[in-house]
C-alpha cells in the first residue's frame, strides 16, 4: 500500500480517466474549519518497489479548503475544484501555475462540498454546496446554465447518470435524495432515503436505475428508481456516519465507502454478507475514496490525518 503525505487535512481523492498512474488530491487546512486549501495532482510510480511511490507533479493553493476535486472526461488537463469560500474553479495543468486557475466561478453562497463530471455529454458539470442548491456548468461559460434549488439543507453531493446526459441525483442534508432531469423544471423523483442527513450519492455504473446513498445513520442503502418504496439492499457496518459512497466501474454489484470510523470497506450489495473487504490504515476520519476506471482494482483514499493512500485490493 503505497502513501503519500499532504500538509492538510485530505477531502477528496480520484483517479484520472486518462493517464491511470495520476490522481488529484482536494485539502483542506485546520479539518476544513478555517484556513488554507490545497489541489494536489500526484503520479504513481510504474515500478512497484519504487523509493518514491507517489510523487506530486503539480500543486495549487487556494485561500480557503478544497472540499471536492474531478477531472473533465474530455480535456485530460483540467481539474474542477469545489472550494469552501463558495466558489468553483477550474485548473489546466498544461499551463504554468501563475496562469491558475483558468477560472473561478462563484456564484454559491456557501461551501461548495462536491463536484462532478458529465461522463456522456461530457462538456458539463455540477456542483453542490452547502447554500442548499446545485449549479450545472459548462466549462466555455462564465456563469452557471442553471441553478436547483428544492432541497430543504446542505447539498452534501450531486452525481451525473452514467448513461444519461440529461439525469442526475443529488444528496442532502434534508433527509432526501432527489433524481433530476435537466430538461424538467423540478426533480423527477425524492427518495426519503434516510431518518439522517445523507452525506453522498452514486449511481450503479452497469444499472441506470440504481443508485446507492449513505448517511450519517451509519448505514449504505441501494435503491432502485423503478420502485423505490423499499431499498433493495442496506448495507451496515460502519461504526460512524458514512462519508462517501462510491460504485465500482469495473463490477456491477461492488461499491466502495469511507467513514468517520476511520475504516474503507468494500461491498458487493447482491450476497449475503455484503461487507467483502474492511481496511483501516488511516488513523484520522476516512473522507475521500475512489476507484481506478482505467486499472481494476485499483484503489485510492484520503483522511484528516494528512495522508493519501493508494493500493490494489487484494494486495497488502
Amino acid at each position: 500500500m503505497h502513501r503519500f503525505k499532504t500538509p492538510f487535512n485530505g477531502y477528496s481523492v480520484k483517479f484520472s480517466p486518462f493517464y491511470e498512474s495520476r490522481i488529484a488530491v482536494g485539502t483542506a487546512q485546520n479539518f476544513g474549519i478555517v484556513g488554507n486549501g490545497r489541489l494536489h495532482i500526484l503520479q504513481i510510480s510504474p515500478t512497484p518497489n519504487s523509493a518514491q511511490p507517489i510523487t506530486e507533479i503539480a500543486s495549487f493553493d487556494t485561500a480557503d479548503g478544497v472540499y471536492d476535486c474531478c477531472w473533465s472526461e474530455s480535456h485530460d488537463s483540467l481539474v474542477i475544484a469545489g472550494i469552501a469560500d463558495g466558489s468553483v474553479k477550474l485548473y489546466d495543468l498544461s499551463l504554468p501555475p501563475t496562469a491558475n486557475p483558468i477560472r473561478s466561478l462563484q456564484e454559491h453562497t456557501r461551501e461548495v462540498h462536491s463536484v462532478d463530471y458529465n461522463v456522456v455529454r461530457k462538456d458539463s458539470f455540477l456542483s453542490s454546496s452547502w447554500d442548499d442548491t446545485v449549479k450545472l456548468w459548462t466549462v466555455d461559460r462564465p456563469a452557471s446554465v442553471r441553478t436547483f434549488k428544492e432541497h430543504a439543507y446542505c447539498v452534501y453531493s450531486a452525481a451525473w447518470n452514467p448513461r444519461h446526459a440529461d439525469v442526475f441525483a443529488s444528496a442532502s442534508g434534508d433527509c432526501t435524495a432527489r433524481i433530476w432531469d435537466v430538461r424538467e423544471p423540478g426533480s423527477t423523483m425524492i427518495l426519503p432515503a434516510h431518518e439522517f442527513e445523507i452525506l453522498s450519492c452514486d449511481w450503479n455504473k452497469y444499472d441506470d436505475c440504481v443508485i446507492a446513498t449513505a448517511s450519517v445513520d451509519k448505514s449504505i442503502k441501494v435503491w432502485d428508481v423503478r420502485s423505490y418504496r423499499v431499498p433493495v439492499a442496506v448495507l451496515n457496518g460502519h461504526g460512524y456516519a458514512v462519508r462517501r459512497v462510491k460504485f465500482s466501474p469495473h463490477r456491477g454489484s461492488v461499491l466502495a465507502s469511507c467513514s468517520y470510523d476511520m475504516t474503507v470497506c468494500l461491498w458487493d450489495y447482491m450476497v449475503e454478507d455484503a461487507l467483502i473487504g474492511r481496511y483501516d490504515h488511516h488513523t484520522e476520519f476516512a473522507v475521500g475514496v475512489d476507484m481506478s476506471v482505467l486499472v481494476e482494482g485499483l484503489f485510492a483514499s484520503t483522511g484528516w490525518d494528512e495522508l493519501v493512500y493508494v493500493w490494489q485490493h487484494g494486495v497488502s
